[in-house]
């Protein structure tokens, strides 16, 4: 396990690194105004249906049922003409009544505003249909125990972009954010064809073809019955996230941008190491739940806590001593001013606050989904959305900004307490050995201390 771990790792850094020289290029040429929230609120919409639709909902409920079914290759081929069909059904809707959906999404925009982001809707939501065939492959090449493809494709999506910016950097803003959106549907087509190549090396389209032509019956109503709770359990990070965004259209321009530079910091660790660690062992626990072998599960999940645990908190300490000199550091250049660097960084902080309980929560409800637990995280995910909501409106007033991101993190506090409540307190408290608590105030006295080494670094340049 550690190894994979160590290779989904790697391959999220190398996409993180190539995410952070976009955004920095995407600070230095747009900045943080109208035209970079329209693209910002454009891409936003596709990667919201991703995140809970194509990816984390499809993966937590196929992998099980197919671990389950009796005919694979017809199982796995149904599976996927099924979700397929849906997503390309939305796509087609969001295309034609583009301006409409533009109109809900930036509800707060200029009229003119949202004429300008409604083409860029819908080329971007197109990339829901190429990832959601990247999601796919994927899942049949984790349940194969192959990471790596999925973990360094990622990066073709920024590669894109990067190349995108470049060759328009010297054009109007408005050419700016369409070169933008053509990138994105060109960084999808070459994940695609990244997995399609791994996919016929690892036999996967094979097993595909003979689902196409065999006359077996494969019966999908368990993953049915799974999908729906997993898209709305899956759905709580993002929905806020994109609450967030649609908020701050009230808000001064740029306020979009400052929350999106802030997530894109808050998602380095996140993906790094929650989303890293609990997709190599998602699968591992699944089986290893299926053979009843349900200690060897517990010892996994136990192993998987504690590596994420110091890290995340390492990340933690770290991100608020030195927000503003981070922010300084990556994007205070060119249209983006030391004013966007306040804001940006007082946004970061708050997110920041829930990255401990939004990670941690990522990784015990894998083990709800590996259970079939679908319908209970999806009610425990509508609590914690209902308490994101009510905090998001009793904040913005007062906080801004910064009180959206505050309201998402106390939100994530809900959503893991609930979540551990259902693993099991009594089975949590079995994670607790003394030797664990004296590495943790190691880790934290060391975190301090390189926290505030950084700071004195900085200023000292």
């Amino acid at each position: 396990m550690i190894k994979s771990i160590i290779i989904n790792f790697l391959g999220i850094f190398n996409s993180r690194i190539l995410g952070f020289i976009r955004d920095l290029l995407s600070a230095y040429i747009l900045g943080a105004n109208i035209y970079s929230d329209i693209f910002f609120v454009a891409f936003k919409f596709p990667n919201l249906f991703r995140r809970i639709f194509a990816e984390g909902a499809f993966t937590q409920s196929f992998l099980p049922s197919f671990a389950k079914a009796k005919y694979k290759p017809s199982f796995a081929f149904k599976i996927f003409i099924f979700i397929f069909t849906i997503i390309f059904f939305i796509s087609v809707i969001v295309t034609f009544f583009s301006y409409q959906i533009t109109d809900i999404l930036a509800y707060g925009f200029s009229e003119q505003a949202k004429k300008l982001a409604a083409p860029l809707v819908a080329i971007n939501f197109w990339y829901l249909d190429l990832i959601f065939i990247v999601t796919f492959l994927a899942s049949l090449l984790q349940y194969k125990k192959h990471f790596a493809t999925t973990a360094f494709s990622t990066a073709l999506l920024n590669i894109s972009l990067i190349f995108a910016l470049l060759l328009s950097m010297h054009k109007s803003k408005e050419e700016i954010i369409l070169y933008m959106s053509i990138g994105v549907i060109i960084g999808g087509i070459a994940q695609v064809i990244a997995h399609l190549i791994t996919s016929k090396k690892y036999g996967i389209l094979k097993l595909l073809y003979i689902g196409a032509k065999s006359n077996k019956k494969a019966d999908i109503n368990t993953f049915k019955k799974h999908f729906l709770p997993s898209v709305f359990g899956n759905s709580t990070a993002h929905i806020s996230a994109f609450l967030d965004t649609w908020l701050a259209t009230f808000l001064s321009a740029g306020s979009i941008s400052y929350l999106y530079y802030a997530n894109r910091l808050f998602q380095l660790p996140f993906a790094l190491f929650a989303i890293a660690i609990s997709t190599v062992l998602f699968p591992n626990i699944t089986k290893a739940i299926e053979l009843k072998e349900y200690n060897k599960a517990q010892e996994q999940m136990k192993k998987a806590f504690w590596y994420l645990f110091y890290v995340l908190i390492i990340a933690f300490i770290f991100s608020v001593i030195n927000s503003k000199e981070i922010i300084k550091l990556l994007f205070q250049r060119g249209a983006f001013t030391y004013n966007d660097t306040i804001k940006t960084s007082y946004v970061l902080i708050m997110y920041m606050i829930g990255l401990i309980p939004f990670g941690l929560n990522k990784l015990f409800s894998s083990y709800l989904y590996a259970t079939h637990r679908h319908l209970k995280s999806a009610k425990i995910s509508a609590i914690s959305l209902g308490v994101n909501i009510i905090f998001s409106l009793i904040l913005i007033y007062p906080m801004k900004v910064s009180g959206l991101a505050l309201a998402s993190s106390i939100s994530g506090i809900v959503l893991f307490y609930l979540t551990l409540k259902e693993f099991g307190f009594e089975n949590f408290y079995k994670f607790f050995e003394r030797k664990y608590f004296f590495i943790f105030f190691i880790i934290i006295l060391f975190s301090i201390l390189i926290s505030i080494l950084f700071k004195y670094i900085f200023h000292l340049l």
